[in-house]
């Protein structure tokens, strides 16, 4: 009767490694309609496994039919989702230590970005305030080769006029984006995937390229209009709001982290 209660060193594996699988799940779908999706599941799959213990066979059986049927169709549902998943996991380099251990760091408690996204905003202010078009990418976890080498390699320290001038209008490398990782500016004029998302008439390619590179990947962008000089925050596919720009910088230190 108590067979249950033995537990082995697969078994506290087993659990762990559900853990972080569940983790990543989370991660992607957290702040997307998604996620509601995925609570259902997951509490349809909980009852088939109480039902299964408590050898309820025919609901048990009917659940089990149900979820085995609905795999094709949750594979349709969340074909943005697992492929972004599969891409986080094709990017991991477990060759490098650094970065390896960068995909575990919500581990740890607290984490300090070096990146100076203070100097990063204040250009993209002072930006539009001219109404200097802009695209900035900020890698997190997931890596970005696959579109910073459609660009110009670099490796510049992040300050607020080397941003200027990268995208001042007469700058061969204005066009495209810029990626950003770490505190360093590793890639300019950079081509994004578009999204296929339909934006209003005021938002241009600028956005389409954030909403899509930030859909495939958990990457942070700030957008910069040249037609309205409006200032833009994208993040998991979706625009996000902030009052100022004290609060724009706190959301994406605490994004960043």
């Amino acid at each position: 009767m108590l067979d249950f209660l033995d537990f082995s060193f697969l078994d506290a594996l087993d659990i762990i490694l559900v853990a972080i699988l569940l983790y990543y799940v989370y991660k992607l779908l957290k702040g997307t309609v998604a996620i509601n999706i995925f609570i259902g599941i997951a509490l349809v799959i909980f009852i088939w496994k109480i039902t299964e213990a408590l050898q309820m066979k025919m609901l048990s059986g009917l659940l089990g039919a149900l979820i085995s049927l609905g795999a094709i169709a949750i594979l349709i549902v969340f074909q943005p989702e697992v492929r972004k998943f599969l891409l986080m996991l094709g990017s991991t380099n477990f060759t490098n230590k650094r970065n390896f251990l960068k995909q575990l760091n919500f581990l740890k408690t607290e984490i300090q970005t070096t990146t100076d996204v203070e100097s990063i905003v204040t250009a993209c202010e002072e930006m539009a305030s001219t109404k200097t078009g802009a695209l900035i990418v900020l890698e997190r976890t997931q890596n970005l080769d696959f579109v910073k080498f459609s660009g110009d390699k670099m490796n510049i320290e992040i300050n607020k006029p080397i941003i200027k001038s990268i995208f001042y209008k007469n700058s061969p490398l204005h066009d495209g984006a810029i990626i950003i990782k770490e505190n360093f500016i590793i890639a300019a004029r950079v081509i994004l995937p578009l999204s296929n998302k339909k934006l209003p008439a005021r938002f241009g390619l600028r956005h389409k390229a954030a909403i899509g590179i930030s859909e495939k990947t958990d990457a942070l962008c700030l957008v910069v209009s040249e037609e309205t000089g409006q200032m833009s925050y994208i993040k998991d596919g979706e625009f996000v709001l902030f009052k100022n720009s004290n609060e724009l910088i706190e959301t994406i230190r605490y994004d960043l982290n």
